[in-house]
């Protein structure tokens, strides 16, 4: 589906206007040359939410007990609003503290209905788990609207932000499969399908982008996984510690980069949510790497992360799949490594 609707809505923003002009660009940080559509959020959400309503036609969802269904319909209503507070802006330029008003609001209604984060790890003593109470919805609201805008702010390349969600959401579906969450792996599958079916127009030279509508909903949905398919199994011993870290090492990539920024921005006394060149893929092109080779090396680190939390998880030949990761890393870093030195 996304493969057939991303083109008729390239048509048509095109036709109407909706485009990205980089001639706009105050802070010269637009990396494409011409106007570029930047609806194909569209798509992308759109090939999600078909998916999933086939799973519940077919009675996929219908076998949950009245909590489960309730933290399911939470993480897909959830990442519909999110995408249409993000479709908005595309379209009309919300401010945003507004936008960041709005989506605390909707994470903290997920929170009401079950999308939340109970448990903190504590990584000394006997790698324990902490019940945080009425702080699991801080905890929560941060990590929901936290990981929309990290995803967000990745998508500076041309089939970035696609290709990281759909790595991560492969690789989410893979863990909550082997942690026995199937739904949360139906809605991981959905998302994994349209972000790569995406990629076809996205990846390097892109023909459209995906807009904030698309990026604020493929975040939400990546983090409202977590939280319900690997987190809240947290009170099964077996697993509990580690599941507890899984989500944060799968999006460890847009996380850290995340972090780094608004830390950076901070110490020189600068706001946090003023957009600047300071992202990892803006340093990467900076030192002379190629546009595409930039995005391979970020699939490449998300990758490595992914595989990382396989191996944390104890599935079968996790840990071999962190080796060939590694292993891939490490060729792709050289060659970027090579091109960034090259004279």
């Amino acid at each position: 589906m996304v493969w057939w609707i991303t083109p008729i809505i390239n048509k048509v923003g095109q036709k109407k206007g909706l485009v990205d002009n980089p001639q706009n660009d105050a802070n010269n940080r637009k990396m494409h040359q011409r106007p570029m559509v930047r609806l194909g959020g569209i798509s992308v959400f759109a090939g999600t939410i078909t998916a999933l309503l086939f799973v519940w036609i077919l009675g996929g969802f219908g076998w949950l007990p009245t909590q489960k269904e309730w933290e399911i319909w939470g993480v897909i209503i959830g990442g519909v609003t999110f995408f249409f507070i993000g479709l908005i802006d595309d379209l009309y330029d919300l401010s945003p503290l507004y936008r960041l008003i709005l989506q605390v609001i909707v994470a903290s209604i997920a929170w009401g209905v079950g999308v939340r984060v109970d448990f903190l790890s504590v990584p000394f003593g006997n790698l324990s788990l902490v019940h945080i109470g009425w702080l699991s919805l801080p905890v929560t609201v941060i990590w929901l609207v936290g990981m929309a805008n990290a995803i967000n702010w990745i998508d500076g390349l041309d089939g970035l932000a696609a290709g990281v969600c759909g790595i991560s959401a492969v690789v989410m579906m893979v863990l909550t499969l082997f942690m026995e969450q199937p739904s949360a792996a139906l809605i991981s599958a959905a998302l994994a399908g349209s972000a790569l079916g995406f990629l076809r127009y996205n990846f390097n030279p892109a023909i459209i982008f995906m807009g904030d509508g698309g990026a604020y909903f493929m975040g939400f949905t990546l983090a409202g996984v977590g939280a319900i398919g690997l987190v809240k199994i947290a009170t099964m011993a077996t697993v509990a510690f580690t599941a507890v870290l899984l989500p944060f090492v799968v999006l460890a990539v847009p996380i850290l980069d995340m972090s780094v920024v608004i830390i950076s921005r901070i110490s020189q006394r600068k706001s946090p949510f003023i957009a600047d060149k300071r992202h990892l893929h803006h340093r990467l092109i900076q030192a002379g790497i190629s546009h595409r080779l930039t995005v391979l090396f970020i699939y490449t680190l998300t990758l490595w992360v992914g595989s990382i939390a396989l191996g944390l998880s104890n599935i079968p030949s996790g840990w071999g799949f962190t080796l060939g990761a590694t292993i891939l890393l490490g060729y792709i870093s050289s060659r970027a490594w090579n091109r960034s030195h090259k004279k």
